[in-house]
């Protein structure tokens, strides 16, 4: 059976140990050598980081979030093997685990990793598809012949480059289309490398939770739950026009999947949904004036990502969370896509003014969503007929802050 040894790389017929330099850690699978779409995972991203660039961490259990307010942003697997996970209350976390270490988010220091490892796979194939900065999809069809290995060598090599140059670690998953290549790279984390084969894929998902399937989160588990969809063996009973008609599209991508299949191709520059920012506060507030300031804040951050990648939305999101942990969301779409931060907040706050303030919040969020790339035109409101004045004064003010820093200009309402 064909093997590849992840330290040395070396390609030989399956054996307990690399007959090169007498290693386990091997990878045999009868495609191997064949299959091409890849999913890299880093292993506990932000706190490997972190572990990384302090070592009295090293062997410690490390909490990425904000404070004992809030969530947690992602564990290492130290506290993960005490029950800590990912968006689970900073509270609750401590409950399961209070010797945790909790370190505040460096972004900066996780984007510069994720732009190292990015490097790296630029130097793979040019068919590279970021879901975020610690995993990406691969579709490395065609570079046996540029680079004189299969993709699996590859793989195997990309991790021991970011293990051994940048000190992190990621799991590979290695299949025949995206949906297996990234359940496959979650098999057998920290540093997994797993091949789900196109002869297999069937015996592979008969009687595997629907759980696996990426994007279905507690309502569309819930909705498969009510009839009685628990397993891919339960959806392979399913006729492909009943789900249609039960799920809507989700149904026709259900049907598919059952069946191992996802005709999605890596795509390099995948369309951005949504742009959002929300803070959870030390303390739950319900002080008007306090949260107007942050409802500006949050609107003038999703404005500055929006103008970066010269994207704009029609709907405007305000999320809010309630000291009991209940949440609030609301939304209302523009005649015409916006990034401008004073239309932001203008129908954020136009929102918040539509919610029943009966107790204090804990979170609050700004967003927008129905994303498409900004065009001229986009800064009036027919509606307002001061909104266009207001879009050239915030142009003139990004225009001072390009050159002189973000704090050479700031609104009173920031300062709240």
């Amino acid at each position: 059976m064909p093997s590849l040894c992840r330290d040395c790389l070396t390609q030989f017929e399956s054996a307990s140990r690399c007959p090169a330099c007498g290693r386990p850690r091997i990878v045999s699978h009868p495609e191997l050598f064949d299959l091409t779409i890849a999913h890299m995972d880093c292993d506990a991203f932000y706190a490997s980081v972190e572990k990384r660039d302090n070592p009295e961490l090293a062997a410690k259990p490390v909490i990425i979030g904000g404070g004992r307010r809030g969530v947690v942003s992602t564990a290492c697997y130290v506290a993960r093997i005490r029950g800590v996970k990912s968006a689970m209350p900073m509270f609750q976390a401590l409950k399961l685990c209070p010797e945790a270490v909790i370190v505040k988010p460096r972004f900066e220091a996780y984007v510069e990793a994720s732009s190292a490892i990015r490097q790296m796979m630029e130097e793979m194939t040019p068919a590279i598809e970021p879901l975020s900065l610690d995993e990406a999809f691969m579709d490395l069809s065609g570079t046996q012949k540029l680079h004189g290995v299969p993709p699996a060598v590859m793989l195997a090599k990309l991790v021991k480059r970011m293990r051994e140059e940048l000190g992190l670690t990621g799991s590979i998953g290695l299949s025949h289309n995206k949906f297996l290549a990234k359940v496959a790279s979650d098999l057998e984390k920290p540093r997994g490398f797993s091949v789900i084969g196109k002869d297999e894929t069937m015996a592979f998902l008969e009687g595997k939770s629907v759980r696996m399937i990426w994007g279905v989160g507690p309502a569309g588990q819930a909705a498969l739950d009510k009839v009685g969809i628990r397993t891919f063996s339960d959806l392979l009973r399913w006729d492909r026009t009943d789900l249609h008609a039960r799920f809507g599209s989700m149904g026709e991508r259900l049907w598919h999947l059952a069946r191992g299949q996802d005709h999605r191709p890596v795509a390099r520059d995948p369309k951005m949904k949504s742009i959002s920012n929300e803070t959870t506060f030390n303390e739950d507030t319900a002080n008007t004036d306090l949260l107007d300031g942050h409802i500006w804040r949050m609107a003038e951050k999703v404005a500055d990502r929006a103008k970066a990648k010269s994207l704009a939305g029609r709907i405007v999101v305000l999320k809010l969370k309630r000291a009991d942990h209940s949440s609030i969301s609301r939304r209302t779409t523009l005649a015409e896509p916006t990034q401008i931060a004073d239309r932001i907040y203008r129908t954020a706050r136009d929102l918040f003014d539509t919610v029943d303030h009966k107790s204090p919040y804990r979170l609050l969020g700004v967003g927008l969503s129905d994303i498409s790339k900004a065009a001229s035109g986009m800064d009036g409101d027919l509606l307002d007929p001061n909104a266009e004045k207001r879009a050239r004064a915030e142009r003139a003010t990004d225009a001072i802050r390009e050159k002189f820093g973000a704090d050479a200009i700031l609104k009173g309402r920031s300062l709240r």
